[in-house]
């Protein structure tokens, strides 16, 4: 028989287009944030070097922001005792400082002064180099200094501050830095701070004769070697190497594939840079590193969308599993009535004709009206006894039976209707139940139906086997039928499912097995079956058993 076509079906070609759609997707997605995360890298590499800077010159910054303004606070009295302890603290803090020269100088009014400059005379009392030895501060005095151009700067600024200051109001910073601090290359020169009752008091000396008496000021500088910063990588992630180079540095055999960058320091290291190294594989780390969390929301994206994928195609497969299950039994259940009715209507308009019918005849077409109602009246049952299984409207009525008489009730009755099914039964163990013997007839009914339908022709035997077992009662009824292949066993206990063969093209609907496991089910047992094609089934039927 020809299998029908049905309109309702599944466009496999609309699933797969989808698929290679989200697939797509996911692999641009994949590639455009890789390309993302790798330009963000790359911008972070050219970016961060900032933070590098900050936190390497942060000892620098600090030691010119707060360490060398401590001259000030001795407001001129440091002897070469106090500045030793001084400058042993700054080596002790500050390892790149090298060395720090003090400056013991005098503020007067006299004309033989180192510098004299608007009739105010700055000279220098004494110097005295400091130098970091074995963890401790080593130093001497020095008598004579070969390049006296650092004291003669600070000295004609502080001439000059003195002369131009506005006493009124305070020194802005810009000023205080322009007048006591003099950065060059490596190198900071730093005098105290003036106050405005001494900017006065050396006013008031320009005004008067030369005189013996003089006014302390302390001047140091501070000699800096830029390669003893340490350098604090706060982005080892980005910066696989960084060095202080010459501000000049430009290295010629750099590798190819390699990502470089610079920052110049500030202050006294303006002449040189930190320069920023990095192979490219170095970054790759990193950026695969950033891009695994993208990647796996990607793919998390990706696998959320197959799975709607899966259930819109598992939706259409079980409605159009649902479709032929309909379709077949509207089919089926058509073709079971049309029988009936058909003979019950050639019977009713024989009956019905004009012509004399003898005794025998009417009797005939009588039998024949009872015998189809009888069907009819059967399909109905099972199909409304099915809806009322499900809907648990039921109620068990149990009764003790006598298996032994109840099975061979079933059997007389088959062998009558089927005179070539032979039956064979054995009971081991108690032989009462305690049972509804109407759901249990069902059942036996069911399966015994079963069996002889899908027999050969030559095969029609039934063996029914009742055994105990634990707690349970075993009804056994095994064939020598046609058999049931693998893939089918999932599906024959199903609504409406019909195994495709010969024997069940007519008068099948599919609620025979399906009604058996919804009777086993209410009555808290359990059906399973084993099956070889070709050589036979067997269905057992466990029910908890009660006496």
């Amino acid at each position: 028989m020809k299998k029908a076509n049905y309109i309702y079906r599944k466009n496999f070609s609309l699933i797969i287009i989808f698929l290679i759609l989200i697939s797509v997707t996911f692999i641009i997605a994949l590639i455009v944030s890789y390309d993302l995360t790798a330009n963000y890298v790359e911008n972070e590499f050219a970016s961060k070097k900032i933070d590098v800077l900050e936190q390497t010159i942060k000892p620098y910054s600090d030691l010119f922001q707060n360490k060398i303004p401590e001259i000030t606070s001795y407001q001129g009295f440091l002897d070469s005792a106090s500045a030793a302890k001084y400058a042993d603290s700054v080596f002790h803090d500050y390892s790149f400082v090298k060395q720090i020269v003090f400056y013991d100088m005098q503020i007067g009014n006299q004309k033989n002064s180192t510098v004299v400059k608007n009739n105010l005379g700055i000279s220098l009392k004494a110097t005295y180099r400091y130098r970091p030895k074995n963890g401790k501060v080593s130093g001497s005095k020095v008598s004579l200094i070969s390049d006296e151009t650092d004291f003669k700067q600070m000295a004609n600024k502080l001439s000059n501050y003195v002369a131009f200051s506005d006493t009124s109001r305070g020194s802005t910073q810009d000023e205080i830095f322009k007048t006591f601090y003099d950065v060059k290359s490596n190198q900071i020169s730093y005098s105290n701070i003036l106050r405005r009752e001494d900017v006065k008091i050396f006013r008031e000396l320009q005004k008067q004769k030369p005189s013996s008496s003089f006014y302390k000021q302390n001047m140091m500088t501070f000699y800096l070697n830029p390669y003893l910063l340490k350098i604090k990588n706060s982005h080892k992630e980005l910066y696989q190497d960084i060095t202080i180079q010459p501000i000049v540095y430009d290295p010629f055999d750099n590798e190819s594939g390699n990502l470089a960058t610079e920052v110049a320091l500030p202050g006294a290291f303006s002449n040189f840079k930190l320069y920023f190294r990095s192979a490219k594989n170095y970054l790759n780390a990193e950026i695969n590193r950033r891009f695994m969390p993208i990647g796996a929301f990607v793919l998390l994206i990706y696998c959320f969308l197959v799975l709607i994928g899966w259930l819109i195609y598992r939706n259409l497969n079980v409605n159009i599993k649902l479709f032929k299950l309909q379709y077949d039994f509207i089919n089926n259940f058509t073709h079971e009535f049309k029988t009936p009715v058909s003979v019950i209507k050639i019977a009713g308009s024989n009956l019905s004709s004009d012509r004399e019918l003898s005794g025998k005849q009417r009797k005939h077409y009588g039998k024949i009206l009872n015998e189809e109602a009888d069907k009819l009246n059967e399909l109905m049952n099972k199909l409304l006894s099915f809806t009322q299984l499900e809907n648990k409207s039921i109620n068990i009525k149990k009764e003790e039976i006598d298996l032994e008489s109840f099975i061979n009730g079933y059997i007389d009755t088959f062998r009558i209707k089927y005179p070539d099914f032979k039956i064979n039964f054995k009971i081991h163990g108690d032989k009462f139940f305690y049972t509804d013997p109407v759901l249990l007839g069902s059942i036996f009914q069911n399966l015994i139906e079963n069996a002889y339908k899908y027999s050969h022709p030559n095969k029609k035997e039934l063996n029914i086997n009742v055994t105990h077992e634990k707690r349970n009662i075993i009804f056994s009824f095994a064939d020598k039928g046609i058999g049931i292949q693998k893939n089918e066993l999932n599906n024959i206990f199903k609504k409406f499912y019909r195994v495709e063969n010969q024997y069940n093209q007519n008068g099948s609907v599919g609620l025979g097995l399906a009604f058996c496991k919804e009777l086993v089910n209410f009555m808290s047992g359990e059906i399973i079956v084993n099956s070889k094609v070709n050589e036979g089934s067997e269905f057992k039927v466990i029910l908890p058993y009660e006496n």
